[in-house]
């Protein structure tokens, strides 16, 4: 289907549902988030990602309950989980032990990521003195210690850290080099970021997989909070407000401007789609649907 055919067609009715997903969650805190990410769990699982992740928070503040996440989605259902794992307060050997568990637990699947710092560090990142530096040696590290397949990050607008996109660009290429198979995006909202970012990633000499991270808005105070360097365009300001109290019209809006961004991206090339859920499901589920992805017959968590 070419790029016309799929704009013209009346909202999303001629996608032919020919793309892939795939899914991050965070560890719960409790019982009662730990019921409603397993809720969320058994609502996507039938759409068959190709891959579900598992956050870690900063300053390795959730490994336990990464590890104990990811360790039932191993042992309860068919998806095959990514754990998300940082350099952040953490030794060589400590990471090498928290690898170990993972590969023995039946993980084969790392996001390996820099991380962030803790807020008691005031946002500035610094290696632990006996630790990885960057996430470039963390993968390095991790595939001398197994096999894994390991995803990393990318900013099509630039990480907050970086001195320039350029910057950000080598070091996304310093990761894939030292093993990386694909790279995850942070979340964006314009389709020129975008595809900008996509020319200058192959203009760089990178040519591994990078999935767009989709983040269909649950709160639009939240995302303005997380935006860090993404740009939050004036249409979509004018979009959300006054939806943060109306919850029942805002995720409609949501669902349609997320499955709008990702119709162009699909237009543009694009078949992979990273869904960032906050665990939550129905967001995610209808732009997926939206989009013509169905679930399959016997696919479930």
């Amino acid at each position: 289907m070419t790029k016309d055919q799929v704009l013209d067609q009346p909202l999303f009715g001629g996608l032919p549902g020919d793309i892939a997903v795939s899914f991050e969650f965070f560890p719960p805190k409790s019982e009662a988030m730990a019921a409603q990410l397993w809720e969320t769990v058994v609502t996507l699982a039938p759409l068959a990602p190709k891959f579900v992740s598992v956050t870690y928070g900063a300053g390795g503040t959730t490994r336990e309950r990464t590890h104990a996440t990811v360790a039932r989605l191993v042992k309860e259902t068919d998806l095959v989980p990514a754990a998300h794992l940082t350099c952040v307060a953490a030794s060589k050997a400590e990471i090498d032990e928290i690898a170990d568990q993972y590969w023995d637990a039946g993980v084969r699947h790392i996001v390996a990521l820099r991380g962030d710092p803790p807020p008691s560090d005031g946002g500035r990142f610094a290696p632990h003195p006996e630790g990885y530096r960057n996430a470039a040696e963390l993968v390095e590290g991790l595939k001398k210690r197994h096999d894994f397949e390991i995803s990393v990050a990318a900013y099509p607008e630039g990480h907050p850290d970086a001195v320039s996109l350029e910057a950000d660009l080598d070091n996304l290429k310093r990761k894939l080099d030292a093993g990386a198979t694909r790279a995850i995006s942070q979340f964006f909202f314009s389709t020129d970021a975008w595809f900008r970012f996509q020319d200058k990633a192959l203009a760089a000499g990178i040519t591994a997989p990078i999935l767009p991270g989709i983040m269909p808005v649950t709160n639009f105070a939240a995302i303005r909070r997380m935006s860090g360097n993404t740009e939050i365009p004036a249409w979509m300001e004018a979009m959300f407000e006054g939806l943060d109290e109306r919850p029942g019209p805002r995720g409609l809006v949501s669902a349609v401007m997320a499955a709008d961004l990702c119709r162009r991206l699909y237009a543009g090339g694009v078949r992979d789609f990273h869904f960032y859920t906050l665990n939550r499901a129905d967001l995610s589920y209808a732009t997926c649907h939206l989009l013509g992805l169905r679930p399959v017959t016997g696919k479930t968590a």
